[in-house]
């Protein structure tokens, strides 16, 4: 037998063209039905103001059927974390977007700080991309999970810290692990600003966690100047 004769024959172009087309009809059938769950959940977040549903609301919502909703999430918990994941890439666009509008490494990161605290603050009656119920139940039961979704605003954080290193008003160390901690710092001061330590005080703001996080992570040359601006306000 020649190596000629050993070769499958060619599959004709109509037909490859054909198989494609069905397949991307199919897939593009597949995504209409799964943004239809979630738009049908979001409209119940929005409702109700968390998300305490069940996964026959939504089909019902969505005019779908269960079998389909099996067919694209294993429960209620991918679809939820579908909208996280989501959610969080919005909310990384916007801050990387508004980031980029600033010449100056330092004042870059900030727009980032304040916009993601803006992003994570709980606020009834508004939507807001980091919805705070699912996001803590999910850190809990998903770590792993929740650690991928965050990813995108992860990289974001660790790209401003280098470019502030560069700059010499950052402490230089791993950029990466600096940006967790400013990202975790950021987001449960968000949360919990709802509810304080101390009843009388006020809630916290954007700004006084951007001074937090600064000043924890500059050179002593770029945090002079912010104690030095506390000093004068007492």
């Amino acid at each position: 037998m020649t190596a000629a004769a050993a070769e499958p024959p060619v599959e004709p172009a109509w037909r490859q063209r054909a198989v494609e087309r069905s397949t991307r009809a199919a897939k593009l059938r597949a995504e209409q039905r799964v943004q239809r769950f979630l738009e049908s959940a979001q409209e119940l977040i929005a409702e109700k103001g968390t998300t305490d549903f069940t996964v026959q609301e939504i089909v019902d919502r969505s005019k779908q059927s269960l079998r389909s909703f099996y067919q694209h999430f294993d429960g209620k918990h991918e679809l939820l974390l579908a909208l996280f994941e989501d959610a969080l890439a919005t909310s990384a666009a916007e801050i990387r977007e508004a980031s980029a509008a600033e010449s100056d490494p330092v004042e870059a990161l900030r727009v980032a700080v304040e916009l993601l605290f803006r992003q994570s603050h709980p606020d009834p009656g508004v939507q807001r991309p980091l919805f705070s119920d699912f996001a803590l139940q999910l850190l809990v039961k998903h770590p792993a999970q929740v650690a991928t979704a965050h990813l995108p605003i992860l990289m974001i954080f660790s790209d401003l810290i280098e470019q502030a290193t560069e700059a010499g008003a950052v402490v230089p160390g791993k950029p990466r692990r600096q940006a967790n901690l400013v990202m975790q710092t950021i987001m449960f001061a968000a949360q919990a600003n709802g509810v304080p330590a101390d009843s009388h005080a006020s809630p916290v703001t954007a700004e006084e966690v951007w001074q937090f996080c600064l000043n924890g992570i500059s050179t002593a040359s770029t945090a002079a100047p912010a104690k030095a601006s506390a000093s004068k306000k007492r």
